[in-house]
């Protein structure tokens, strides 16, 4: 939960182009609900956690404040101050532009089976004829590790590459930040998804689930909320090949999953998008 948090957080500079992070407040509510010795267990294995990718990001932690509360809340708050050319605006984007995501979809399918099974609750007694519970624990592993991946390389990348505009996914979801990205464009520009890259498995059993009166995720339709998502970036068509060429190059991942084309500043992902399956 600590590195996903900081992950989380610092993504928004990220998206930004902003690369050197001057502070971060880390913010923690202490759920009323655990016991004296859950505390001693929870709390300095998510403080850990934070601290840890903090220190990956090169980011200072200086403050924060830590509270009671009803549920467990873990975030945070990262400024720094930039010069202009250190920051790309998000809104030069321009028909021919090709996007560019980061991080496969799927998150939130994946967190919510993990507990569905790990609890035993009614939604788990639909799913658990659809999806194995090894397959369950792979989806939650591959998802962990993409949630507690920093944004940074790409971050960096947008300026080697010139990238036009960009924002992270998160809860949203991919139609609904690419929404209010196309919004924000200068030029009259839709967003046209036609590439959905979403972890091994899900989108069978979404489609199934549906099928048989259980959740609908809307993953298909891009509205399933992420947390920790990667960045969604305009680039011209040459450079989103080199930008996810490189991506891979250094490990991560990347995929040209849509294009920029004329319009009046809205987005839409196709009726039959190209499902790339994920697995880490």
């Amino acid at each position: 939960m600590g590195k996903v948090a900081c992950a989380n957080v610092l993504s928004d500079l990220y998206a930004m182009g902003v690369t050197e992070v001057d502070n971060m407040l880390l913010l923690l509510g202490i759920s009323k609900d655990l016991s004296n010795e859950q505390r001693k267990v929870v709390i300095p294995m998510i403080l850990e956690g934070f601290r840890d990718l903090a220190k990956e990001a090169g980011v200072s932690i200086n403050g924060g404040q830590t509270v009671v509360n009803p549920w467990m809340i873990i975030g945070g708050v990262a400024t720094s101050v930039c010069t202009q050319k250190e920051i790309i605006m998000p809104n030069q984007a321009i028909s021919g532009d090709k996007i560019v995501l980061t991080k496969p979809l799927g998150t939130q399918v994946a967190v919510n089976l993990h507990q569905w099974m790990n609890l035993g609750t009614p939604s788990w007694n639909i799913a658990k004829d659809l999806i194995s519970e090894d397959d369950v624990m792979k989806g939650y592993d591959d998802a962990t590790i993409s949630m507690t991946t920093l944004n940074l390389a790409a971050a960096k990348l947008m300026h080697k590459h010139g990238a036009h505009a960009a924002t992270d996914v998160t809860g949203f979801g991919i139609l609904g930040h690419s929404r209010n990205l196309a919004e924000f464009q200068t030029a009259d520009v839709d967003f046209s998804i036609h590439t959905l890259p979403i972890f091994a498995g899900f989108t069978d059993v979404c489609k199934q689930l549906i099928e048989k009166g259980g959740r609908n995720f809307k993953l298909l339709q891009g509205l399933s909320s992420e947390t920790s998502g990667g960045l969604l970036i305009c680039l011209s068509a040459e450079s989103a090949e080199k930008f996810v060429e490189e991506m891979r190059g250094e490990g991560g991942t990347a995929w040209i999953v849509g294009d920029v084309v004329p319009g009046t500043k809205t987005s839409r992902i196709s009726d039959t998008p190209n499902i790339i399956e994920v697995s880490y």
